[in-house]
C-alpha cells in the first residue's frame, strides 16, 4: 500500500492536495496565492532546518504512535496496515485479509457495522470506552480515508487506551451504588417493618425508592394505635436526597410516635414537630400529614404541614379531597397549624401519599392529583390491592425518578355475624348521688347482653364505676359513659367538661382519694386520657377479649 497517496480527512482540517501536484513548483513561488505549507525557514543563527509536517514519513509516524492504529480498505475492510502498538495488543495481523476474519477483536466490540457507516457516510464515528479482549478499555475513532478522490477507499481505526479513566469511572459508580444501597437500607430499616392493624380499620402501605439514577429521598409513613379505639396515621416527605434525608426522616418518625402517645390534637403534634425539625437541621424542611381516626365519630381529624391532600372515597364511590387547612412545611418555624376533618364512615377508603406518586415534570401537579382521584374511584378490593392499583395507574416503575410512599386505610362496613362483634352503647350522666349506681347498672346490663364471661363482666363493671366516680368527684358536666366492643377488646370511656387530666399516683394509707385510677390501671389491659376538641377530657380503659 502506497501511504503517500492516502490522506485522512480528519474533522476540522483540509487536505493539502494542491500541494501535491505533478507539476513542480519553484521554491520561491511555493505558497503564492494560498496559505504557505507547514515548512521551516532557515533560522538567522544557522540552526539546522526542522522537518515540516509534509516531509514526515507517515509510516514511521504511525509505527511509533502509542495508540493502536489500523488501516482497512474496501467494502470488506481488508487489512492494509496495523502499527506496532496494535500488534503488541492483539498480535500480528496478515495484510489483505478481511477484517471479519483477521480482526475478531473489532467484531466482538461491534466495530464492523461502524466501519460500514463510515464508508457510506464519509464522516468519522467514535465508539467510547469499550473493553477489549485484552482486558483493557479503548475509545475507537474511525476516520474515512480516500485515495485519489475515491470516497470508498478505506477507514483509519485509531484506538486510545482509556483503561485508567474507565476504571476510575467504575470505582465512582461502585461508590455511588454503595452509597445508594446504604441509603435504601437505612430508609427501609427506619420504616415500620410491620404495620399496626387497629380493630376498626384495615391498612396497607407501600414504599418504592427511586430508580438507580435517583438518590433515595426521605419519604415515610406510620400507623400508631392510640388506645380507646383511636388510630393515628402519618405520612411525610423530607426534602433532599441521600443518607442525610433518610436520617432526618428517622428522627421525625421517632418523634411522631413519641408525640402521638401524648394523645394531642393533630395540629399540636405538628407544632411540636416543626420546632424539632428546626433543631435537627435548619436547612432541611419536610412536609407531613398527621391524622387521627375515632370510630365513635366516624371522621378523620387531620393537620397538614405543606403536604398533599388526603383523598377519601365514600361507600358510593364518590372521591373527596381534604384540601384545607394546610400549613407551611415543618422546619420553617413560627407558624400556627390548625386541624380539619373529613368524613370516614363505614365503607370508606382514604389514601395518604407523597408527591412521587402524582408529580411529573411534564404536567401540572393538580393534573396528577386528579388522575389519582379517578384511579381511586375505580379501585376496589383490599387495602393492599388498592395500594398496588394506585401505584400501577400512576405509572410508577422500578426506574421511577422519585421515591413513592402510599398509605391506604379502609373503614369496613360490617354486617351479619361480623357486625355483632362491633357494638356501641352510651349513657348520659346527669350527676348526683344516683349517677354511680345508674352507671353500674347500665354497664352490667350492656355487658350481659354482649355475653361476656362473668370475670370480664365484673371487671368491666368495676372499671366503669371507678371512672364515673372519678369524673363525678373531679370533673364537671356534661358527663357521658360509653362502652364499645370490637372483635378484640372491650373499651370503656367516660367524658366530662373539665380539662384537668388525671394522673396515676400512689395513695397513702390515710388518703380518701387517689385509688380509682390506680385500680383501673391494675385491672385493665391499658388506660389513658386525653383532652377533647370542644373542651373537657376523656378517660378510657380497655380489656383484651379472650380468644374464642
Amino acid at each position: 500500500m502506497n501511504f503517500t497517496r492516502w490522506s485522512a480527512r480528519l474533522p476540522g482540517t483540509q487536505r493539502r492536495a494542491a500541494a501535491r501536484t505533478e507539476t513542480p513548483v519553484s521554491p520561491d513561488r511555493r505558497g503564492e496565492g494560498s496559505v504557505p505549507a507547514a515548512r521551516a525557514g532557515q533560522p538567522a543563527d544557522g540552526t539546522p532546518l526542522v522537518p515540516a509536517v509534509d516531509e514526515l514519513p507517515a509510516r514511521d509516524v504511525l509505527d511509533h504512535v502509542p495508540a493502536l492504529v489500523a488501516l482497512v480498505h474496501g467494502p470488506d475492510h481488508r487489512i492494509a496496515y496495523v502499527n506496532d502498538a496494535y500488534a503488541a495488543a492483539f498480535g500480528v495481523r496478515p495484510l489483505g485479509t478481511p477484517a471479519r476474519e483477521a480482526l475478531p477483536e473489532l467484531a466482538e466490540l461491534g466495530l464492523l457495522p461502524l466501519l460500514d457507516q463510515v464508508l457510506r457516510s464519509g464522516k468519522p464515528r467514535t465508539l467510547k470506552s469499550r473493553k477489549a479482549v485484552d482486558g483493557r478499555s479503548y475509545t475507537f475513532t474511525c476516520t474515512p480515508v480516500d485515495e485519489g478522490g475515491d470516497r470508498d477507499g478505506g477507514v483509519l481505526v485509531f484506538a486510545t487506551d482509556v483503561t485508567d479513566h474507565a476504571e476510575a469511572a467504575e470505582r465512582l459508580r461502585a461508590s455511588e451504588r454503595r452509597q445508594r444501597e446504604t441509603a435504601v437500607t437505612l430508609q427501609r430499616s427506619l420504616l415500620p417493618q410491620e404495620l399496626e392493624q387497629p380493630d376498626d380499620l384495615r391498612i396497607a402501605a407501600t414504599y418504592q425508592p427511586g430508580g438507580t439514577e435517583a438518590a433515595v429521598g426521605g419519604d415515610w409513613y406510620d400507623v400508631i394505635t392510640l388506645g380507646g379505639g383511636r388510630t393515628a396515621l402519618v405520612i411525610g416527605d423530607v426534602m433532599g436526597r441521600g443518607v442525610r434525608a433518610a436520617a432526618v426522616m428517622g428522627q421525625l418518625r421517632t418523634a411522631v410516635r413519641a408525640y402521638a402517645r401524648l394523645d394531642l390534637p393533630p395540629h399540636e403534634v405538628l407544632q411540636l414537630l416543626d420546632g424539632l425539625a428546626t433543631e435537627i437541621d435548619a436547612n432541611q424542611i419536610a412536609t407531613c400529614v398527621y391524622a387521627v381516626h375515632d370510630p365513635n365519630e366516624g371522621r378523620l381529624v387531620y393537620a397538614s404541614a405543606g403536604h398533599l391532600p388526603i383523598l377519601v372515597r365514600d361507600e358510593n364511590g364518590t372521591v373527596s379531597r381534604a384540601d384545607e387547612p394546610t400549613g407551611p412545611p415543618l422546619g420553617t418555624g413560627g407558624w400556627i397549624h390548625s386541624s380539619g376533618s373529613i368524613a370516614l364512615g363505614p365503607g370508606s377508603t382514604a389514601v395518604l401519599y407523597t408527591d412521587g406518586l402524582v408529580e411529573r415534570r411534564d404536567e401540572d401537579l393538580d393534573e396528577g392529583i386528579a388522575a389519582l382521584e379517578g384511579a381511586l374511584a375505580g379501585a376496589t378490593g383490599t387495602p393492599q390491592v388498592v395500594c398496588d392499583r394506585l401505584v400501577r395507574s400512576a405509572g410508577v416503575t422500578a426506574d421511577h425518578d422519585d421515591d413513592v410512599a402510599v398509605l391506604v386505610l379502609q373503614h369496613p362496613a360490617r354486617t351479619g355475624p361480623d357486625g355483632d362483634l362491633f357494638r356501641n352503647a352510651a349513657l348520659e350522666l346527669l350527676g348526683g348521688v344516683e349517677a354511680a349506681p345508674r352507671a353500674r347498672a347500665f354497664a352490667s346490663g350492656v355487658l350481659t347482653s354482649w355475653r361476656f364471661p362473668a370475670e370480664l363482666h365484673d371487671l368491666g363493671v368495676l372499671a366503669a364505676s371507678e371512672l364515673v366516680a372519678n369524673s363525678l368527684q373531679h370533673g364537671t358536666p356534661p358527663m357521658r359513659l360509653r362502652l364499645r366492643r370490637t372483635d378484640r377488646r372491650l373499651i370503656i370511656e367516660v367524658t366530662d367538661g373539665d380539662d384537668h387530666l388525671p394522673r396515676r399516683r400512689r395513695a397513702e394509707p390515710g388518703d380518701e382519694s387517689g385509688r380509682g385510677i390506680a385500680i383501673v390501671a391494675t385491672i385493665a389491659s391499658n388506660w389513658g386520657c386525653r383532652r377533647t376538641p370542644g373542651g373537657g377530657k376523656a378517660v378510657w380503659c380497655e380489656f383484651v377479649l379472650p380468644k374464642s
